[in-house]
């Protein structure tokens, strides 16, 4: 038996852009439109509530900084692969939003003079990382949470796991969720949809991302025929604390920690004379890598995982105590290390996705009626690698953007009475072919080969041999027996909800790792050895993944260039 709920807009996922776009949903339609917000988790558990060190904006153009500054910083750190036009518009929107949650509430740390203080990251020309303290998700989730609740017309269906996008002749018609609760399996229907379900970076084991972020919300819309775009380029954040991977912010190198190898050597003046440690995260992690690979780096004795130091002592103990105090207190529960003594052991870690759910400027998809946003989403403004501060900037401002066009889009129109046989045909692969099936093979072990065959093969260097041989292995993987479940309970069934993500994690790593290996070049995060300079006359287009019956079909579209003609980067 399926349930039917019925709403005007439907948003899958509550981090910054979900919550965000309902906010702007509401306010837009002046109360008339009934808004659910459908997550996976508890709202405030959305994995945005860990972004620690800042939100890009210009704010004081006064100082030196300006827009166009923003936006040349953000294009040179995508290696030119950005879409120019929507960079353009990013940048110009950003202001309006730091300013928009201080009056939220949002606690900004501050400067002397009492305005909103700001500080560097990253391949950045001036101070823009907008901060308060190492918390900047928390707050800012906190804030947009905070301030959707006031809304009566936004409904929160809290712990439900979307597994199907619904569609009837090319429009958007709803969606087909578990209430893990219950079990009850229901078709969610809406005049109009956003897609704001975050990241996949749980393809890798070591990641900064929480356990839930899994790409279900890229899977759905990959397996309702919108393609995938730009999905090889995955990115690693320098300093993933040893053996955890919980993030060090790149706050820490904004407040002048250095990063060390075992000699004592400050190693990124080899690989970035001139903005060293603060180069983008691509160069900086390559460094760290090389410097790795060459010998220069220490060997954890619990793990075998080898690391480089971070460390925070130059910036003194009271400004670590003040501005990174959670980054004292992670490194203090997780390391038993105190960063105003000792220096922190790092390396390259999954951080983030460049790629996803193909949108135009408006967040719009292919399918009618249906926006994405956030990490999900790929307007594309990070190209081939983000900068740092942009991601939480980019959920605010697509947040906004997509809320407005679904509340304009719904005004008017009729909800839909039915999804058509979809929503029976997923009841019947969900509980009549998992829930009720069987198979020799253990999911779990499929979710540890995948991740290793990852990390092995599509780390920060890669290569068309260990690429071509992670293919193979992933589709090996997918034509094993192992959509079953041992738990047959209906409530809170965890161990569905975890085969039905390892469904997803392999098609979407088969689209990250056909995309890595049709691309014969390095850019950005996609570093290949076989091919390690860029070629913008082949390459200068990004990369459509649609589903095929053979796996990813791959197409590729033209880059938006408005000013910024490609040139050789330099840091």
């Amino acid at each position: 038996m399926v349930e039917t709920i019925r709403h005007d807009i439907l948003i899958v996922g509550s981090g910054l852009a979900g919550l965000r776009a309902a906010i702007e949903a509401a306010r837009s339609s002046n109360g008339k439109l009934d808004i659910a917000v459908i997550t996976k988790v508890q709202a405030m558990r959305s994995h945005s509530v860990s972004a620690e060190g800042g939100t890009a904006a210009v704010l004081y153009p006064e100082l030196g900084d300006s827009l166009e500054s923003h936006a040349f910083d953000t294009v040179k750190g995508s290696d030119y692969l950005a879409d120019q036009d929507a960079v353009e518009r990013f940048v110009s929107a950003m202001p309006g939003e730091i300013y928009q949650l201080d009056h939220w509430g949002l606690p900004w740390s501050r400067r002397e003079d009492g305005r909103i203080a700001q500080r560097w990251f990253g391949g950045y020309s001036y101070p823009r990382a907008t901060y308060a303290e190492d918390k900047v998700g928390f707050f800012e989730m906190q804030t947009l949470y905070d301030t959707a609740t006031k809304y009566d017309n936004i409904h929160f269906y809290q712990e439900w796991f979307v597994t199907s996008i619904l569609a009837e002749a090319g429009e958007f018609r709803g969606f087909s969720a578990i209430e893990m609760k219950t079990g009850t399996f229901a078709q969610l229907l809406g005049k109009a949809g956003i897609m704001a379900t975050g990241g996949s970076g749980r393809l890798y084991s070591f990641a900064t991302y929480a356990y839930s972020s899994t790409p279900d919300g890229m899977a759905a819309a990959y397996r309702a025929g919108i393609p995938l775009k730009d999905m090889e380029f995955i990115q690693f954040h320098p300093s993933g604390l040893i053996p955890s991977g919980i993030l060090i912010t790149e706050a820490v190198r904004g407040e002048g920690g250095v990063l060390l190898n075992k000699d004592g050597d400050r190693f990124m003046k080899k690989y970035a004379p001139n903005k060293l440690d603060l180069a983008s995260r691509d160069v900086v992690s390559r460094g760290m890598m090389t410097e790795i690979e060459e010998g220069r780096g220490f060997k954890d004795e619990a793990t075998g995982l080898d690391y480089l130091h971070l460390d925070l002592t130059p910036i003194g103990a009271e400004k670590i105590k003040t501005r990174l105090s959670q980054i004292r207190e992670i490194a203090i529960k997780f390391r038993g290390i105190d960063p105003v003594e000792k220096p922190l052991p790092v390396r390259p870690v999954c951080h983030y996705v460049m790629g996803g759910i193909d949108v135009n400027i408006d967040g719009a998809t292919r399918l009618k009626g249906l926006w994405a946003a956030g990490e999900a989403a790929c307007v594309s403004i990070n190209g081939a690698n983000r900068l740092g501060a942009n991601s939480t900037a980019e959920c605010l401002v697509w947040g906004k953007i997509t809320g407005a066009e679904a509340a304009k889009y719904a005004e008017g129109r009729p909800r839909p009475d039915s999804a058509g046989e979809k929503v029976q045909l997923e009841e019947k692969r969900i509980f009549d072919g998992i829930f009720h099936g069987s198979g020799a093979t253990n999911p779990y072990e499929i979710r540890d080969a995948l991740q290793k065959v990852m990390a092995k093969d599509a780390f920060v260097y890669r290569t068309g041999d260990g690429l071509a041989e992670a293919l193979r292995t992933i589709r090996e993987l997918k034509a094993k027996d192992f959509l079953h479940v041992e738990d047959k309970s209906r409530t809170y069934n965890t161990n569905l909800s975890d085969v039905l993500e390892v469904e997803s994690m392999l098609d979407v790593a088969e689209v990250v790792v056909a995309g890595a290996l049709a691309r014969t070049e390095s850019r950005g995060a996609h570093a290949r050895r076989d091919f390690p300079a860029r070629d913008d006359g082949n390459w200068m287009k990004h990369t459509l993944a649609f589903r095929g019956p053979e796996g990813p079909r791959l197409e590729y579209s033209a880059v938006a260039v408005t000013k910024y003609q490609p040139t050789e980067r330099h840091y």
